[in-house]
């Protein structure tokens, strides 16, 4: 075991809830929780705020490390995403901002600058991150391994309820035929593609609770730990 406990690597689809369920379980165990994909949308986000072009591998490789990240401490489990000085946060949750990610997040040189800096965040242990490729690319070792699925329809059903809670735009068909694409996309991309790693557990959230996900997931820690 790691000096402060295990990795446990979520990764799934986009809309599936990995944030949610992430951050619930950490809060039960006891553990720091990050979202990988905050870190590819904060880029995505400075990206567009700088005009720069969201297939220009080498230019936003420069932009990210020109910034000064960090990750404060937020109210939570989670940690919050800072660049330069500035945490965001309703900006990250922006569909412009989204859909920016997925176009950056297929781009070489970013996954590797992001692959660094998230090994190096849980490096020591006691952490649960989520993303699309943690248990295949990021900790292929990680000692807990799990594959969150469910439907392109109850993804983006999920994804319309969480934008009308922030009190954000949002049309069905549109969200819908962005999960479809953004499915394509990751798991049929050159570097890292989204999929299930051999000795991650699956489990599918289409008509199962969130509860009941949560507790599975608590399980198998338990059983991981002993």
């Amino acid at each position: 075991m790691r000096a402060s406990g295990i990795v446990i690597a979520i990764d799934g689809p986009a809309g599936v809830g990995k944030s949610t369920v992430g951050k619930m379980v950490a809060k039960r165990i006891g553990y720091s929780f990050i979202s990988t994909g905050k870190m590819y949308r904060a880029l995505a986000w400075k990206a567009l705020a700088n005009g720069l072009g969201l297939e220009d591998d080498e230019k936003l490789v420069a932009l990210a490390r020109s910034l000064r990240w960090e990750f404060p401490k937020g109210a939570g489990p989670e940690a919050d995403v800072s660049l330069d000085g500035k945490v965001l946060a309703l900006e990250l949750s922006e569909e412009s901002v989204s859909r920016a990610s997925s176009s950056i997040a297929k781009l070489p040189g970013v996954r590797l600058f992001m692959k660094d800096m998230q090994r190096q965040a849980g490096l020591s242990g006691g952490v649960v991150m989520e993303g699309r490729d943690i248990g295949t690319n990021v900790f292929p070792d990680a000692e807990l391994k799990i594959y969150l699925d469910a439907s392109p329809e109850a993804r983006a059903k999920r994804r319309v309820g969480q934008l009308k809670e922030q009190g954000m735009p949002a049309d069905h068909a549109q969200i819908l035929d962005f999960i479809v694409k953004r499915d394509a996309q990751d798991s049929g991309r050159k570097n890292n593609p989204l999929r299930k790693a051999d000795d991650a557990h699956y489990l599918d959230s289409t008509s199962v609770p969130r509860d009941q996900v949560v507790e599975a997931i608590v399980e198998l820690f338990k059983a991981a730990v002993k």
